[in-house]
């Protein structure tokens, strides 16, 4: 198993419109994005076969990529299908094809995998209840200059909040919290207990009567996250994330925050979207703190056992760099006591 062997996120369905073509970079690859003459999404290397220049700063007509070099033309499937040098000369040729990646479309999301025969047919990740009637989706799309584990861990980690978000979203009272904390088939699935209304600005609206939160956490292999809060009819909550490795320490974090608050769903819109993306800022300051420390020290951490959680998503993540299937590890199911 390897990281090329998943279906990562390169762009939003909507802005992948006609006739437009998108740069991207996933996993060290550079992309070009664009929809082909059926419609569906194409995704091709960024490179131009003759003399190298970016297919990306090109241009789409028909379905079909243009180079903005010397306008050789790549069909959908990677294929020249014209050479504007060679006029009437033009042969098509098997010589003459630009690498091609497999691409999906599911929930608003373009997909891409980059190995053409993938150890394991994984599917994307299904985002909960997009799209379902009575719940909202808010989107948000944050660039982090550190990489795809230290991101991960950061958004299903609790004890930093109270920190790097207080008022906003915790504040520390040193309230005593029990988690049990699961490795299990490639994921880490983690349960709370003891949480009430330490939610920061909206916890009268979240959790009025205080009464204790179902709050959950997971990790699937190899880049997302998912947050789960329920708090009560019409007070349920999903914040996931899909970690995108453009490079070693650049990942590019698509947040969906999809939520059932009832009748006031459409009135909180603009303050989930507010509230999601101030919250995002303030991590995307610290981890680029963090990246610049690990970027002259390394990754030496000193875990204490409410990092049990990120040991977890560690050795999930370090089995798939060995090109290992994590699904083998052992199961390990822990329980913790911690103070926030």
């Amino acid at each position: 198993m390897q990281f090329a062997d998943f279906w990562y996120i390169v762009a939003l369905s909507e802005q992948l419109r006609p006739n437009t073509v998108l740069a991207r970079s996933l996993l060290g690859e550079w992309l070009a994005i664009f929809r082909g003459d059926d419609g569906q999404p194409v995704a091709l290397r960024d490179r131009c076969l003759h003399r190298s220049s970016r297919l990306s700063a090109g241009k789409v007509c028909d379905g079909a990529l243009q180079c903005p070099y010397h306008g050789w033309v790549y069909d959908r499937n990677g294929n020249v299908i014209a050479v504007p040098a060679e006029g009437n000369d033009f042969k098509p040729s098997q010589q003459r094809q630009v690498k091609r990646y497999a691409t999906k479309e599911q929930d608003g999301y373009i997909y891409v995998r980059l190995a053409d025969t993938p150890s394991v047919e994984f599917e994307p990740f299904s985002m909960p209840y997009y799209g379902e009637p009575g719940w909202e989706t808010v989107r948000v799309i944050n660039r982090f200059a550190n990489n795809v584990t230290n991101c991960a861990e950061n958004f299903i980690d609790i004890p930093h909040t109270a920190f790097v978000h207080p008022g906003v979203f915790r504040n520390s009272r040193q309230q005593k919290l029990e988690m049990t904390v699961e490795r299990w088939n490639g994921s880490v699935l983690v349960e709370y207990r003891n949480e009430t209304r330490n939610l920061g600005w909206y916890s009268h609206f979240l959790n009025r009567e205080g009464a204790e939160i179902k709050h959950s956490d997971r990790f699937y292999m190899p880049n997302i996250t998912s947050v789960e809060y329920q708090m009560g009819r019409n007070r349920h909550l999903f914040i996931t994330s899909q970690s995108i490795p453009e490079t070693d320490n650049s990942t590019l974090v698509y947040t969906d925050v999809t939520y059932n608050y009832g009748i006031w769903n459409k009135l909180a819109r603009p303050f989930v979207r507010w509230t999601a993306q101030h919250i995002i800022r303030q991590d995307v300051e610290i981890l680029g703190i963090q990246g610049e420390a690990i970027a002259k020290y390394g990754t030496q951490f000193s875990n204490t056992p409410a990092d049990t959680i990120h040991v977890f998503v560690e050795s999930i993540r370090a089995a798939i760099s060995r090109r290992e299937d994590p699904r083998l590890l052992p199961n390990q199911s822990v329980k913790v006591t911690f103070w926030v």
